[in-house]
């Protein structure tokens, strides 16, 4: 007899590890959703059409997608993209570059570039990003803003969340140059700002000291919303093209938006003073990232549904969640707090195992650099690091919570989320009862 050549798809996710107790129970949950990702579905297609009009009224064109090498003069490609974005975003300019290494280097690039020895740094949002601890000089490291003279103060957000004004209007004060904000949460669980949440911080900031610089760390919130932080005041956004601007196709790279002169700063500490925008060849990644930015919105519909999932399957197995299953989104984060450090393994040893690439290894902690607990990161990915990617990570540390992200298609973040609930089941962290309890 043949073998069966269409299995059906449960078999499908049998043969892929998936139990029927842990399928059915995502196909309940799954029933409750339709709603939530009908008004994804809505955001993704206006932001399509958003970065279509932006392409097309810049001309992008065939030439467009040919790269230089070199110094890159008069790279053709290279301008129109950065036009692109300025136009997607609504800014006066953008860089957007190969040479941009990751997130955290672009974001170093635009503080780097428009601090100045004596100035002071505020986060007005609590504590930033792990790895913009050592760029600030929060601790110690070679070449922070504190070698160079730039002083940090943060004012951290209310118990629920809120901003605690009071504090901010101390905090602004004549030495204050540029405020930075953390959209997204980073390894914390406190609420994703969203961009209405921004713009009222930067207009209560601007109506304190107008000429203060206001900087959007924007990594995880691009096409989320249909609006962006720059549409509600913002001087500059900055992000990372392996997260969702680059759709999944950009092999490296980041961005910056806004203000002409916060961009041409940045472009002169890019390369060099005399030179900013005018050199660095875009070599081989044109194509890829502009079909990626074409794709972005869509790809990030797929992880906000997958996130979405996540948050609902796992507070009803009773974890607590940021955000929770039914509030707003603003970033492609989900947020799950085990509470022990096998809860966070055994999800990313799912993730992992889920993956189109390295499905066969096993995650482990480790000290990755940066960062000032043993950290663990799941990512079977095409583009090595994209976050934009099914992926998930977390540091070692209390409160032992787990950072999902990503799914370039909505089918594969399903089967993800299944597969870190397997992991977990066939541990025993999560017992077949639980999970049986929520299906009757």
């Amino acid at each position: 007899m043949k073998p069966n050549a269409n299995p059906s798809l449960p078999s499908l996710y049998t043969d892929l590890g998936i139990s029927p107790e842990v399928l059915a129970l995502g196909d309940r949950i799954l029933s409750g959703l339709q709603e939530r990702f009908a008004a994804i579905d809505a955001t993704a297609e206006y932001n399509q059409l958003k970065v279509l009009k932006a392409m097309q009224e810049n001309q992008v064109s065939e030439a467009c997608l040919l790269g230089t090498t070199g110094y890159g003069y008069n790279d053709l490609g290279r301008d129109t993209l950065e036009a692109v974005y300025a136009s997607v975003f609504h800014t006066e300019d953008a860089l957007v570059r190969p040479q941009i290494t990751c997130g955290t280097h672009a974001l170093s690039l635009a503080l780097m570039s428009n601090l100045r020895p004596g100035d002071e740094l505020l986060s007005h949002v609590g504590k930033p990003y792990d790895t913009l601890e050592e760029v600030i000089g929060i601790r110690p490291s070679k070449g922070s803003l504190r070698e160079y003279g730039v002083s940090y103060r943060q004012v951290d957000l209310r118990a629920d969340g809120s901003f605690d004004y009071a504090a901010i209007q101390k905090a602004v004060n004549e030495k204050t140059r540029l405020v930075t904000i953390q959209r997204s949460k980073g390894y914390q669980t406190r609420p994703t700002l969203s961009v209405e949440r921004i713009g009222e911080l930067i207009a209560f900031i601007k109506d304190i000291k107008p000429d203060v610089i206001c900087m959007v760390d924007n990594c995880y919130g691009e096409f989320v919303e249909t609006i962006e932080p720059s549409d509600v005041g913002a001087d500059m956004v900055v992000g990372s093209l392996i997260k969702n601007p680059g759709g999944g196709l950009a092999p490296i790279g980041g961005y910056i938006a806004g203000r002409r002169e916060c961009v041409e700063n940045a472009a002169f500490r890019l390369t060099s003073p005399g030179l900013g925008k005018e050199v660095g060849a875009s070599l081989g990644v044109l194509p890829s990232f502009y079909q990626g930015l074409f794709l972005a919105p869509n790809v990030t519909a797929s992880a906000l549904k997958g996130a979405v999932f996540a948050a609902n399957i796992y507070e009803r197995l009773g974890y607590p969640v940021v955000p929770d299953a039914s509030e707003s989104r603003h970033d492609i984060i989900q947020a799950v707090t085990f509470g022990d450090p096998e809860g966070v393994v055994a999800f990313c040893e799912g993730i992992q195992a889920a993956a189109p690439v390295d499905s066969h290894v096993t995650p482990e902690p480790w000290d990755m650099p940066g960062y000032d607990a043993k950290v663990i990161m799941a990512a079977g990915a095409f583009v090595s690091g994209s976050s934009i990617e099914l992926s998930a990570d977390g540091p070692i540390k209390p409160p032992y919570a787990v950072y999902f992200q990503g799914g370039l298609t909505w089918h594969h973040a399903k089967f993800g989320i299944l597969r870190s609930l397997q992991s977990l089941t066939d541990r025993g962290i999560v017992t077949r009862e639980q999970i049986e309890g929520i299906c009757r």
